[in-house]
């Protein structure tokens, strides 16, 4: 009976496993160790994390980003006798996500950084679990094709488009027959009420601080800018298919409705649950077939009432001006979204390392975007290149604007 079970487990690399994603895949994992075998975990610097994980799901192979910190974990891992071997380098994480041991990959590496293992992942037909947005706003068409010619699975970990995912008919071949639009729901962040006169005073810890949901410190500020919420609208649009016209968000501070989709005959279908991104990892591992996630349960007996803003009211438009970006690049030269998605990159860490303020952010995105006039990417080189061009581009900017 053990070895059967065994043989019925599906191999996990989950490549950003000391993230707030990696974190809670490994908890739902950890409730099902007759389904899941951790293969193989990667980190950026978070050694000792990483260490600690090995410790407890026994992986075939740890990946560290740099050399030094890839022998350093090496060292650790032979001290406390472990058999994990520990790989490192960019080649190392595509080596895994491509591993012919390995069924299920979790792409919980944060920005352009995790396109590369995404794509290997893709063209060797893994159930591919995207909790990396950027692969398909960086890649696009570009990294639906490879998921196409690999027979890969996609299936969306962020829990907006995980709702939607849920929400739609099991075939594909109809959802462009049948829907109206897809309705992204956006908490608003910290910053919802704030005054915008006094944006340029917000601190990374005060961006940092979500109300209802834990994630790291870029994502952190993503959603207090709303730039989450662009990159999502940009992500379902290649996920699902549709014109980026039937795309809305709407602000639902509470975060217990994930997204909707209104259907032709104008009824809504809605995914809901508590803002624990457990849930939709859950989703992602056991699909078509539901499990237990570890998350808590709605209590609709004690919950408060659920609520809705348009993000064209109450001042949101001023409060948060990078939203509309998602529409403007969706409908520029194709690469446009993977110009807005490295700019970004480089104006959040400019913010959060205090080379510029809060408010500056979406100005090193405008300008970003306005020096560069992308042709269609046609490899992964060329993404790259239009990667590192964009963030040359916006490191001139940031550079501009913290004189």
């Amino acid at each position: 009976m053990i070895q059967q079970n065994r043989l019925n487990q599906q191999r996990v690399a989950i490549l950003g496993s000391t993230g707030s994603i990696g974190v809670s895949t490994l908890e739902v994992i950890a409730l099902h160790p007759e389904r899941f075998e951790v293969f193989a975990l990667s980190a950026s610097t978070q050694i000792d994390k990483l260490l600690a994980q090995c410790v407890q799901f026994r992986p075939t192979f740890a990946v560290m980003v740099s050399e030094p910190h890839g022998r350093e974990l090496a060292l650790k891992c032979a001290n406390l006798g472990l058999s994990t071997q520990v790989l490192y380098g960019a080649e190392a994480l595509t080596e895994i996500a491509q591993h012919e041991q390995v069924d299920v990959v979790m792409a919980a590496i944060v920005g352009a950084a995790g396109l590369a293992s995404c794509l290997a992942a893709a063209r060797s037909g893994k159930r591919l679990l995207l909790a990396n947005k950027e692969a398909l706003v960086v890649g696009g068409d570009f990294f639906l094709q490879a998921v196409a010619k690999g027979g890969a699975k996609l299936l969306p970990i962020d829990s907006e488009h995980s709702a939607v995912f849920q929400s739609l008919p099991d075939d594909a071949q109809t959802w462009s027959a049948q829907i109206d639009k897809i309705i992204l729901t956006a908490s608003g962040g910290p910053f919802r009420r704030r005054d915008p006169a006094t944006f340029a005073d917000i601190t990374p810890e005060q961006a940092c601080a979500h109300p209802n949901w834990v994630m790291g410190r870029k994502i952190s500020v993503d959603s207090a800018t709303m730039m989450n919420k662009a990159l999502e609208v940009i992500e379902a649009r290649y996920l699902f298919g549709v014109k980026p016209r039937q795309i809305e968000v709407v602000i639902h501070p509470q975060s217990v409705i994930h997204s909707m989709v209104q259907y032709r005959d104008n009824s809504v279908i809605a995914q809901l649950g508590t803002p624990d991104m457990k849930v939709p990892i859950a989703f992602g591992l056991s699909w078509p077939s539901r499990m237990t996630s570890g998350a808590s349960a709605l209590d609709f007996k004690t919950m408060g009432d659920l609520s809705f803003e348009s993000v064209h009211a109450h001042g949101h438009a001023e409060r948060f001006p990078g939203l509309k970006l998602a529409w403007s690049v969706l409908e520029a030269a194709p690469g446009s979204t993977a110009v807005l998605n490295a700019a970004n990159e480089i104006a959040v860490e400019a913010f959060l390392t205090r080379r510029i303020r809060f408010d500056q952010i979406h100005a090193v995105n405008l300008e970003t975007l306005a020096a560069l006039s992308p042709h269609p990417p046609q490899s992964l080189e060329d993404l790259l290149s239009l990667d590192q061009l964009s963030r040359q581009c916006a490191s001139d900017a940031v550079a501009r604007l913290s004189r």
